[in-house]
This record gives C-alpha cells, sequence and structure tokens, in this order.
C-alpha cells in the first residue's frame, strides 16, 4: 500500500519466494538475506549477513534492521495470538495476496 502512495514498486513475490534481487528495495538482497538469518538457526549464516550488511550499509544499518525485523515478527505474533482481526479496507488486498502467493488458502 506504501507503494502506491510514493510511487514504488515492489517485487513481492521476491520476498515471498525467496529469489534473488532486490525486491525493489535500494540493497533489498542484503536486507532479504539478512533477515532470513535473523529468524533461521544457523549462526554461520547470520554472522557472516551480518558482516556484509554492515560493510555496505554501515552498522547502524545492522541495527535498524534488528530493529525493523523484530518489531514486525513481534507485533505480527502478538496481533495473531490475540485475534486481532485485519481491517476492513486491508482484508480485500490481504485475500488477493494469499492467493497470489498461496498463503493459508483453504483447501
Amino acid at each position: 500500500m506504501s507503494g502506491e502512495k510514493t510511487g514504488d514498486t515492489y517485487d513481492l513475490e521476491t520476498i515471498i519466494e525467496g529469489g534473488k534481487g532486490n525486491a525493489g528495495v535500494p540493497h533489498g538482497d542484503l536486507l532479504l538475506k539478512f533477515a532470513d538469518a535473523v529468524l533461521g538457526d544457523d549462526d554461520a549464516a547470520l554472522s557472516e549477513s551480518r558482516r556484509q550488511l554492515a560493510a555496505v550499509l554501515g552498522p547502524e544499518a545492522v541495527i535498524d534492521a534488528v530493529g525493523v525485523i523484530s518489531s514486525f515478527n513481534s507485533v505480527v505474533r502478538v496481533a495473531d495470538a490475540t485475534g486481532i482481526p485485519v481491517e476492513s479496507f486491508k482484508e480485500e488486498a490481504a485475500e488477493n495476496l494469499k492467493v497470489e502467493f498461496n498463503l493459508g488458502t483453504p483447501n
């Protein structure tokens, strides 16, 4: 939705499918690799990804990325656990994404 406001386009398939590329975000390839490493269980991959991100964007960017990753991860878990419904104006877009990327669609 933010892309509609700014005129930016993002490749959600790259994000969801874990494909190659930056997904339309500067240094998105490094950020996606880092997010996957943070949420994964491979300590060596995390260390290497953190090193690469810091080398390109600086240590402050690593801190910012960790903050964003942890915030989104925790907020979504809390919302799901408490049963907070999706706002009505987002329902159609959410359903379209579920269908497009085969996410949680009923059998």
